[in-house]
């Protein structure tokens, strides 16, 4: 495990869009290894076979491709897909056993954080109105597995909002460390020249959703970000995230995490453009970060 304190970089495996195509989970893994990411992120439902089972054999082969690799588990991802059908009003026993089954899974893997994507009303992304019940609840099982569960923000939802005002209040008011945020990166996007279309609830005129400054007052809950990127050009800039203002207030602020690259742009099947890219994004943040 990395001894370094302070900002560590890591990569989802969801940036690998190669993957079951031209790439397996342990080329995922070799490929990180060799530039320097030690932290991983896996999507529970795309990337462990047999999935929503979690087999003796597939536990085996994690543990030992992370210990070969020397990979650190430092994100979980899932979704609480409640609503297999249009109109299907929540069963909110259903979207329990579905956190409960997932807080298990992680902490048998060893993943420290659990990136919960709750329920949600409309293309806000507003969580269900009964989500502090179904959290609550979940916290015990949360704690006797060693697991913090992160709702991820990223647009269109704002760092200054009622959401994120909401989720520091239910985390003081029940003084738990067993439930806390994932910032993603995007929500700091300042050009959207790449997008067809900007996000319903952004700014209208075009400036972005949240500033990396917004992050300061919100660190101590932050256990896990999303460093999302859409193209990394030749010279290792990011031209529509703000990477070095983000990373410089993670670092002054010791902010003690891993950062996960979330490649977003296209080409994702292309062999070789996907690891091309995480290699030019994590030379950039070792430039900034001075390690």
């Amino acid at each position: 495990m990395s001894e370094i304190r302070g900002p560590k970089r890591g990569v989802s495996v969801y940036s690998y869009g190669e993957l079951y195509i031209n790439m397996t989970l342990e080329d995922v893994m070799m490929d990180m290894y060799d530039m320097g990411a030690s932290g991983i992120e896996i999507l529970a439902n795309g990337h462990i076979d047999g999935y929503p089972l979690l087999t003796d054999e597939w536990l085996e082969k994690w543990t030992a491709l992370t210990e070969k690799y020397n990979i650190v588990p430092a994100e979980y991802g899932h979704w609480i897909e409640a609503r297999m059908y249009q109109n299907k009003p929540d069963d909110q026993e259903e979207v329990f056993a579905i956190l409960k089954r997932d807080l298990e899974h992680a902490g048998k893997l060893k993943f420290p954080v659990l990136r919960t994507k709750l329920p949600v009303t409309d293309e806000t992304l507003l969580p269900v109105p009964y989500w502090r019940e179904l959290i609550k609840r979940a916290l015990p099982i949360a704690e006797e597995n060693n697991v913090i569960m992160c709702p991820e923000i990223h647009l269109p939802t704002r760092l200054k909002s009622k959401m994120l005002d909401d989720y520091v209040e239910f985390i003081e008011k029940e003084k738990t460390k067993n439930f806390g945020i994932n910032i993603d990166f995007g929500t700091f996007q300042n050009n959207f020249s790449n997008m067809k279309f900007r996000m319903p609830g952004l700014p209208e005129d075009g400036s972005p959703g949240s500033y990396p400054e917004d992050m300061i007052p919100l660190l101590p809950y932050v256990h896990c970000c999303h460093a999302k990127f859409n193209y990394m050009d030749e010279n290792f800039n990011e031209t529509t995230i703000p990477y070095p203002e983000i990373l410089t207030i993670l670092k002054d602020h010791n902010w003690d995490g891993y950062m996960v690259s979330e490649y977003e742009g296209e080409h994702k099947t292309e062999p070789g453009f996907v690891s091309e890219q995480l290699r030019r994004q994590h030379i950039m943040m070792k430039n900034i970060l001075g390690y």
